[in-house]
């Protein structure tokens, strides 16, 4: 029987990565996201390869996060995976100096919207006494840098509700991981820099982690056996060595 998959933030970045990568192994896909234009684009490119269903909301929306899920069609109503990936961080300001706001959207999307999520899904998962929920952190979740106060926090919120996901979830042998990446190349840091040209300069004179490259983990993770749970994973690319130590190079052809 196909297994069914509820990606948040799935219009871009790891999200839509890993919709390509389920639809390749025949998962049926609940994708969710703000932006409907894009959800559209995804559904269209994958629904050849697996069934897809899109739900449009924003996850800081507690009502509209719970009536969206609600509402889904008997078919897709059981989900089997959950993939907590919405998540952004904004600005990078010295704590003194920081924008309320900024603070504000990181904790409601990456805590808040990360809980109510779990709280509409995991009632159907208990009753099951079955599932997998995969909350993707940040290797900010394991340590604290320059600038990072509030998204390093949120992040380790993340990893602090994952790991308490598991002991509380224990008994109904559902599955709980934590995917923690550092720099991937994504629209991360064009959202963080506010489109700033120079926002991919973050990436420039080294190898980032793509997308597919934490897809690819995911799915691992999902495709284990029964009794095997990779719960909790720390990615790096090869020149990234912590939060604040990258190699770089520059003027060479990659």
């Amino acid at each position: 029987m196909k297994k069914t998959a509820l990606i948040t933030g799935a219009t871009s970045g790891i999200g839509r990565a890993t919709a390509h990568e389920f639809a390749k192994h025949g998962i049926n896909l609940v994708l969710c996201g703000r932006r409907q234009q894009r959800l559209d684009s995804v559904q269209k490119a994958l629904s050849r390869e697996t069934d897809v269903y899109t739900l449009n909301f924003d996850v800081r929306d507690k009502d509209k996060t719970f009536e969206a899920i609600n509402s889904l069609p008997e078919a897709f109503r059981d989900i089997d995976i959950l993939i907590n990936n919405a998540g952004n961080a904004h600005g990078l300001d010295p704590i003194e100096t920081g924008n309320t706001d900024d603070w504000d959207a990181m904790m409601d999307i990456n805590v808040k919207g990360l809980l109510y999520v779990s709280k509409a899904i995991i009632p159907r998962m208990t009753e099951r006494e079955s599932g997998h929920i995969i909350n993707i952190g940040s290797s900010a979740g394991k340590e604290v840098y320059p600038k990072g106060n509030v998204y390093c926090a949120s992040k380790h919120a993340v990893l602090a509700i994952t790991e308490g996901m598991r002991i509380d979830l224990n008994s109904y042998g559902i599955k709980v991981s934590a995917i923690n990446p550092g720099l991937v190349e994504t629209e991360f840091s064009e959202v963080r820099y506010k489109g700033a040209p120079n926002a991919n300069d973050t990436y420039k004179g080294f190898k980032a982690l793509q997308a597919e490259d934490i897809a690819e983990v995911i799915q691992f993770a999902i495709s284990r056996p029964s009794h095997v749970n990779i719960a909790d994973v720390l990615m790096f690319c090869t020149a990234q060595a912590s939060s604040t130590i990258v190699k770089k190079k520059f003027n060479t052809v990659d």
